[in-house]
């Protein structure tokens, strides 16, 4: 039930942002990692699954965009939207934070991107979200729905599943 509520808020978003003309950047941490893999880990079969589940919740999100970190795990938390959406993802470091900024403000369209826990509350504070954000360290279940108009706004939905 909470997958089908969330995935009915998306198209939602998706109607109230076409008419500001602003576009909307869906980001999320990276997928559960693997136990094992030093500090370039797969992702865990739990991972994977929530990989799978973000494609299925992102179908219709108009994906134009997806940018990834240097790290296998965020490569392969998009890698399911990628292939659904036929985009290929732009990789920028993980401690770069000015190139994604630049790219996420020159979009021409919806994006995805995929990072940590530790790199996501600058980024939304670099992109004008005045919240605080806060990702536990156990947490793998929130995207965070931005949109770049101005003032920018931010969403904060969460994919159990």
């Amino acid at each position: 039930m909470k997958h089908l509520c969330l995935v009915a808020s998306i198209p939602l978003l998706l109607v109230v942002t076409a008419a500001n003309a602003a576009p909307v950047v869906f980001i999320v941490r990276h997928a559960e990692k693997a136990s094992v893999g030093g500090k370039d880990p797969d992702l865990s079969l739990q991972g994977q699954k929530r990989a799978d589940a973000l494609a299925q919740i992102l179908k219709d999100s108009q994906i134009r965009s997806i940018f990834v970190t240097e790290f296998k795990r965020t490569q392969k938390t998009a890698a399911p939207t990628a292939t659904a959406s036929h985009v290929s993802p732009v990789v920028i470091l993980a401690k770069d934070l000015r190139p994604l900024v630049e790219k996420l403000r020159a979009l021409d369209g919806n994006a995805l991107v995929v990072g940590h826990g530790n790199t996501i509350p600058d980024l939304l504070k670099a992109l004008g979200i005045a919240t605080p954000v806060s990702i536990p360290e156990d947490d793998y279940t929130e995207i965070f729905a931005a949109t770049l108009g101005d003032p920018p706004q931010l969403l904060r939905l969460h994919y159990s599943f």
